[in-house]
């Protein structure tokens, strides 16, 4: 069950219409580093060059676990031009959880888990799950999700995106 402070920040950003996206303009993603579930990392350097989506979520979140079908639609549909994701599950969900739903739903971008919150932090100090990064070819920020993303929106901003290679 969520702490009562998630479940009202999460019901004003509903009301609020915050849900769809916030634009950010070309902010620089934050220099990290995301330990993936096979114990490689892989750093926010490694994005440039490519239209990486980094998505923080959790397996207990119901809004995270319903986007993930069309996330695994997105990456099917954008990945042989350019285009990646990373799901980072946050500090708080069981290791053995994120494995299981990996596994069993055969998700087929990056996960990793960020155990100790860092990655979180050096990302704005995500909190709400769902939240996402798109970050660009330069590895700019170029939209900010809270909530699910309009996923028509998403796809028309990642047609042009990997259009300007």
């Amino acid at each position: 069950m969520k702490p009562l402070y998630l479940l009202a920040a999460s019901a004003a950003v509903a009301v609020l219409g915050l849900g769809s996206y916030q634009g950010l303009g070309s902010k620089a993603a934050p220099i990290s580093t995301f330990v993936l579930l096979d114990g490689s990392t892989r750093s926010s350097a490694d994005f440039k060059g490519r239209v990486t989506l980094v998505n923080f979520w959790a397996t207990s979140c119901t809004s995270c676990v319903a986007e993930m079908p069309q996330l695994v639609a997105t990456y099917d549909k954008f990945h042989a031009k350019g285009y990646d994701t990373v799901a980072v599950a946050m500090r708080y969900d069981p290791p053995s959880s994120v494995v299981n739903f990996t596994q069993t739903r055969q998700l087929p971008f990056q996960v990793a888990i960020d155990n100790t919150g860092l990655v979180a932090y050096q990302w704005g100090d995500v909190q709400l799950t769902p939240t996402s990064y798109l970050v660009n070819q330069q590895g700019k920020i170029v939209k900010r999700y809270v909530g699910p993303p309009d996923f028509a929106e998403l796809n028309k901003l990642l047609e042009t995106l990997l259009a300007k290679t």
